[in-house]
């Protein structure tokens, strides 16, 4: 899984208080324009901190943070949904990205799901 700097920088909040747009991608992204653009299939827009909860405790040690699951995503090309990736468009910051469960086909004007996943920091061994 990818995991931007700033990210690890400044511990899960970013994704909380920055994360504004899920995307789903024909292949793993490492950039915003990847995400955005490149390989994207689709998207779930929202507000800073409606795509990730608060950070809450790991198990068995550490923080993590879990996505919203999407119910009503936009596809807006068709392919074959392999990744996802969650940005914040602000900044045009890819803020992490990582494969789905399972590929999937997707049309274009149909809506896609995505459940929820977690992002996670483990403790200290």
């Amino acid at each position: 899984m990818y995991i931007n700097d700033r990210v690890l920088d400044n511990g899960l909040t970013v994704l909380d208080t920055e994360a504004d747009r899920e995307y789903i991608c024909s292949q793993e992204p490492a950039t915003y324009l990847a995400a955005s653009s490149t390989y994207a299939l689709g998207n779930k827009s929202g507000s800073a901190g409606s795509i990730f909860g608060s950070p809450a405790a790991r198990s068995p040690s550490g923080r993590k943070v879990s996505s919203a699951a999407i119910t009503d995503g936009t596809v807006t090309t068709n392919g074959t949904a392999s990744h996802h990736g969650a940005v914040g468009s602000a900044d045009s910051r890819l803020l992490v990205a990582g494969p789905l469960s399972a590929s999937k086909a997707v049309v274009t004007d149909y809506p896609f799901s995505l459940g929820s996943y977690d992002v996670g920091i483990p403790g200290p061994a």
